[in-house]
């Protein structure tokens, strides 16, 4: 089963499940928003791929974040964080059976889905 995590007005979020949709990939869209996250899926995100590449340093959520918990930035800290604001993380996270991918390229795409 794959699964697209992300939230629905995301504009990468928009390609990478236009880019799915148009290649014929069946997916289940998570919108995290909507349907909630657990800390078991950002536990094994983070698991996956380090808090460097899950968490979104750029977003404006990151921004608003104060210092210390900038500065504190653990993978325990960051689930806490991510739960209480869904938007902190780099989107879309596509699960797949053979990993996790973090954002969307189409390039990587291709080469996911070949």
């Amino acid at each position: 089963m794959i699964t697209l995590f992300g939230i629905k007005n995301c504009d990468t979020v928009k390609k990478a499940r236009c880019w799915l949709e148009t290649q014929s990939i069946d997916y289940c869209f998570h919108d995290v928003r909507t349907d909630g996250i657990t800390v078991q899926q950002i536990t094994s995100w983070l698991d996956a791929v380090g808090v460097e590449a899950l968490v979104n340093k750029r977003s404006t959520t990151w921004k608003s974040l104060g210092d210390e918990q900038k500065q504190s930035l653990t993978p325990e800290t960051a689930v806490s964080l991510i739960l209480e604001q869904p938007t902190l993380f780099k989107r879309p996270v596509l699960v797949k059976d053979d990993g996790i991918h973090i954002g969307f390229k189409e390039a990587t795409y291709h080469s996911i889905f070949k």
